[in-house]
């Protein structure tokens, strides 16, 4: 029996990258032997083990065969006769397809360091067209290293859109798509994300009502970049630099969904947008499986954001009715991610990137006027039920009438 580390870890060792997490194939062995020796049985679908001591996976060398459409469609092949180089070859791209031996040497059958130098993401086999969520996975991969100049290989982007064309990314869950989603919005480019996707022809599949941004106008004075599918990858961008949230990514990539649905006779201008969105918000979370939280934020921001934009010229009462929608008052976080999600899309333009965005302050300022309004002085006059509702109410409309005041 002999042991490797392989896939990532092997990758961002080269890249001279953290490596958070190990994984190691084993060769010549069975799965009775590897329980012998104390290894924890895992796997569902094939052999895979838990170190007793480290607890890292120890996976059999293994072949696949498609059997199937989709990432379930495969059978597997897990004998003692599988060497490393075909247990390799089943990897989506040559830089997670090479390993380390026990004394520090490579293995690496299909170029993956000459990828590596060379910024390339390249698939392994023509094997890689068998299994959809490699699409997802190669975009995730273009969203982490893209600050490193890593570009997709034109081969290999080729073979995604071969994919898409003959109906196999129709085939990935929507769960899973949601797994690759969430990670990739978490990675530092996550726009690249979306573009990989685009590209390949796979985001008109998964997303079209984004997809559908793109050769969209807008008036110029408002957005120099004209376009509502460029101006979402310059929010998204924005978004990544405001915040590591992935819930607050996404609900900037759906802040404006209702532009895609407006009538072209009445472009640039895209009156009711904000209200047009939100079933179109509420069918793509549907169909890729996104948490009710991410559904949530991005409704609020995508129906409140312009008024957060003027919040500096609304009413102390709809400034009061905002904050009560946001739930800010039992949720303050929220309306904090709320204002993150906005000050991207005002940064998310062409040339305004740096612009200074004040109305987040003053929202903040506002809600903490709100939530310095308590029951406990009502409670002492007797009041409760709806008296006690109404008067808290009327009490923090005093509040940011004052506040609106105090800012002149």
């Amino acid at each position: 029996m002999k042991t490797y580390l392989v896939g990532g870890a092997v990758r961002d060792k080269l890249l001279g990258r953290p490596v958070h997490e190990r994984d190691w194939v084993v060769i010549g062995s069975s799965p009775a032997a590897m329980e012998a020796a104390g290894f924890l049985p895992v796997g569902k679908d094939f052999p895979v083990f838990i170190h007793p001591q480290t607890k890292e996976e120890y996976a059999l060398a293994r072949t696949e065969r498609k059997t199937g459409h989709g990432y379930g469609g495969f059978s597997f092949y897990c004998g003692e006769n599988v060497a490393l180089e075909e247990d390799l070859i089943r990897r989506d791209l040559t830089i997670n397809a090479m390993a380390e031996d026990d004394v520090g040497n490579i293995i690496d059958p299909y170029g993956g360091q000459s990828d590596l130098q060379q910024r390339l993401l390249r698939h392994v086999s023509p094997a890689f067209a068998e299994d959809p969520v490699r699409i997802l996975r190669v975009a995730r991969f273009a969203a982490r290293y893209h600050g490193l100049g890593f570009t997709l290989a034109e081969e290999t982007l080729a073979l995604m859109r071969s994919m898409v064309c003959n109906g196999e990314a129709d085939h990935l869950v929507a769960e899973r798509i949601w797994k690759e989603t969430e990670r990739a919005l978490a990675e530092p480019w996550p726009h690249i994300f979306i573009q990989v996707l685009r590209d390949c022809g796979a985001l008109g599949r998964l997303m079209p009502e984004v997809d559908a941004l793109f050769g969209i106008p807008q008036t110029a004075v408002h957005h120099p970049e004209i376009d509502t599918g460029i101006h979402t990858l310059l929010s998204l961008q924005q978004a990544a630099r405001l915040s590591p949230l992935p819930l607050v990514r996404f609900a900037t990539l759906m802040h404006d969904l209702g532009k895609g649905a407006t009538p072209p006779e009445k472009w640039p201008r895209h009156i009711a947008h904000e209200i047009r969105s939100l079933p179109l918000i509420k069918q793509l979370c549907d169909r890729i499986a996104a948490p009710k939280e991410y559904k949530e934020l991005s409704l609020l921001v995508a129906e409140y954001h312009t008024h957060c934009h003027r919040a500096l010229e609304l009413t102390a009462a709809t400034l009061l009715k905002t904050l009560q929608a946001l739930d800010g008052f039992r949720r303050p976080e929220r309306v904090e991610q709320f204002l993150l999600c906005c000050e991207a899309d005002a940064r998310g333009r062409t040339g305004l990137e740096a612009r200074a965005y004040p109305q987040a302050d003053y929202v903040r300022q506002a809600l903490q006027r709100c939530l310095s309004v308590t029951s406990k002085q009502f409670l002492t006059q007797g009041l409760n039920g709806k008296a006690l509702g109404d008067a808290i109410h009327q009490e923090r409309l005093k509040q940011l009438q004052t506040f609106k005041t105090d800012q002149k």
